[in-house]
């Protein structure tokens, strides 16, 4: 239900977030940490109130009949309070990499030129559900000196609006722009069309979110959009893997948080090792209540099991978000990644191997933003990889790929110095 008051005024809003962006950039790095610790220190003192806002929204999906594991995952804050107040510390202990002097040289003509790190200025993210991104790019936002506008899903509505009231609240007090976090309190999607318009205010825009709201934000948008997320992620057991060790890595990559973008999607199995493994898999994952789109070749190994269905071709392109597998055999490391290659999305992908030269020829050959030896793709994550927080997972090649922390919300400008100095 949309609870805005009064229609919104997006180009108002982008004025007073450019306005904001001028201001943030005068702002020190230690002042920016202060407010960092203060926005923390918030969060926990208003974690009830928060709570009870995301309650609000929690009810609102049980009674719309969300998926269970979508509301654990993407909706409920209760357990992930004391994660998301860690992030904003963690960014606050971080680098500021504004102002960092990325290359430096003098000319033959004696010019000294400087390559710097500055702020991108005014950016706008449109998700789905995950009411803690709102805390996530709104901090590193403001570590990077950026404004920020954002547009949440409605099933996450009250969380947000109530995480950004806390949040501008210290921005105040600390003497930073309100208009730094800014958040469309409406559910009307026309505003997300609005959003896409706004070249003169917005510099970049980065969604969240399913497949379809990435192809629209691509097609739509007047402004540069970074795309990623979308995660039909794969883990390929090699034949000289150590099953015992494989097992709960691929436990973690499916069953710890099926409802996210890393989690593994596709179960590729050398055929040497797929009677072996295959069977533990669906005995131990599905205890814990997954369910198995089986290959033709897996599916003569473990097609017995009412767990066990048949796979379609479709099912391989398919991001369950949930507690499905599906299970192939493979020749080869080859195969493994030409399938890769034809069902993954560029996301994570993983290899479990003892071989050296299979890794290397995996890590090597499949254009993914991630790629794992020996790991669980779980790990393609801000927080996980020792950046604080994320803004989104890119999957594209050009600015950002992987984890956008602070250095991806950053652009960079030539500082060039002479002596009056003129072109021959």
């Amino acid at each position: 239900m949309d609870i805005a008051a009064e229609a919104i005024d997006l180009k108002q809003m982008g004025r007073r977030a450019k306005a904001a962006a001028a201001a943030l950039a005068q702002k020190s790095s230690t002042e920016k940490n202060e407010a960092l610790l203060a926005i923390a220190a918030a969060l926990e003192a208003n974690s009830l109130s928060i709570l009870e806002a995301n309650q609000r929204d929690l009810q609102e999906a049980a009674a719309n009949g969300v998926d269970p594991i979508w509301i654990r995952d993407r909706i409920d804050l209760e357990k992930r309070m004391p994660g998301i107040i860690a992030d904003v510390r963690k960014v606050a202990e971080l680098s500021d990499p504004v102002g960092e002097v990325m290359l430096e040289s003098t000319l033959e003509n004696g010019l000294r030129l400087m390559k710097r790190r500055t702020p991108l200025g005014v950016l706008g993210t449109i998700y789905e559900s995950r009411p803690n991104v709102t805390v996530d790019v709104a901090t590193l936002a403001l570590k990077t000196s950026n404004a920020v506008i954002l547009r949440g899903g409605s099933d996450v509505l009250h969380s947000n609006m109530q995480l950004t009231r806390v949040m501008q609240d210290v921005l105040a007090e600390q003497g930073f722009p309100q208009d730094a976090i800014q958040y469309i309190n409406s559910t009307d999607r026309r505003y997300v069309s609005e959003m896409l318009r706004l070249y003169e205010y917005i510099d970049m825009i980065i969604p969240r979110g399913g497949n379809s709201l990435h192809t629209f934000c691509r097609e739509n948008s007047s402004i540069p959009v970074i795309t990623g997320g979308i995660g039909v992620c794969h883990i390929f057991v090699d034949e000289s893997a150590q099953l015992d060790k494989a097992l709960p890595v691929l436990d973690n990559a499916k069953t710890q948080r099926p409802a996210v973008c890393n989690s593994m999607e596709t179960l590729l199995a050398h055929r040497a090792i797929a009677a072996e493994l295959l069977p533990q898999v669906v005995a131990e994952l599905g205890a814990a209540g997954v369910e198995f789109h089986a290959g033709e070749r897996a599916y003569q190994i473990v097609g017995a099991d009412e767990r066990v269905r048949p796979a379609t071709d479709a099912d391989f392109d398919t991001e369950w978000y949930n507690l499905t597998l599906n299970l192939k055999v493979v020749d080869d490391v080859a195969e493994a990644i030409a399938h890769i290659e034809r069902h993954g999305t560029q996301h994570s992908d993983s290899i479990l191997t003892e071989t050296e030269a299979h890794a290397e020829r995996f890590l090597n050959e499949v254009d993914s933003a991630a790629v794992y030896w020996n790991a669980s793709t779980r790990f393609t994550d801000g927080s996980a990889l020792g950046m604080g927080a994320e803004v989104a997972i890119s999957t594209q090649k050009l600015h950002a790929r992987g984890p956008m922390a602070l250095e991806e919300l950053t652009t960079y400008k030539w500082i060039v110095k002479g002596n009056y100095t003129s072109r021959p």
